[in-house]
């Protein structure tokens, strides 16, 4: 079986090309960098990404041509492709490829336009003075949840 499966980010825009045929078709070529993991004791500064060349062929190469671009973090699935040819020089020049089937986005538009500084979390606020009736309105938390008035639990579908 040929299937993998790679988490990381285009280093470059993708170089979008169209066949000469009767039914011309998108041919997407990039590069992404991929982390790799780190063993304990790798603080002497190698290599901690590779660099893989990607393509994308028909419907998925216009999909990257439109929606991709350099630093976009994708997931991708597809096989890997190997081929040789001649260069100018009569060298023979090996090459491999991950043809690319599947691809999603790995992060949100927001993320992707670099603003990963967390100052968009809600704010942490002072607790509402108490009041002699429970508020029926939930009110924010910091981590992204609503607070649950005490007193609704059989409203709510679970317990």
């Amino acid at each position: 079986m040929n299937k993998v499966v790679l988490m990381g980010r285009l280093t470059r825009d993708p170089e979008v090309r169209y066949s000469q045929s009767d039914n011309s078709m998108a041919i997407a070529r990039f590069s992404l960098a991929v982390d790799r993991r780190r063993g304990r004791n790798s603080g002497d500064g190698q290599q901690t990404a590779d660099f893989l060349n990607c393509v994308a062929f028909g419907k998925l190469g216009e999909f990257v041509e439109k929606y991709l671009h350099k630093g976009t973090k994708v997931v991708l699935s597809g096989r890997i492709q190997t081929g040789s040819y001649t260069n100018k020089d009569g060298v023979k020049v090996y090459t491999t490829d991950i043809v690319a089937e599947d691809l999603e986005f790995a992060e949100s538009k927001s993320a992707q336009a670099g603003s990963q500084d967390y100052s968009a979390a809600p704010a942490r606020t002072s607790a509402p003075a108490p009041s002699a009736a429970p508020s029926s309105q939930p009110q924010s938390s910091v981590e992204g949840f609503m607070n649950i008035p005490d007193g609704i639990d059989e409203e709510l579908p679970f317990t």
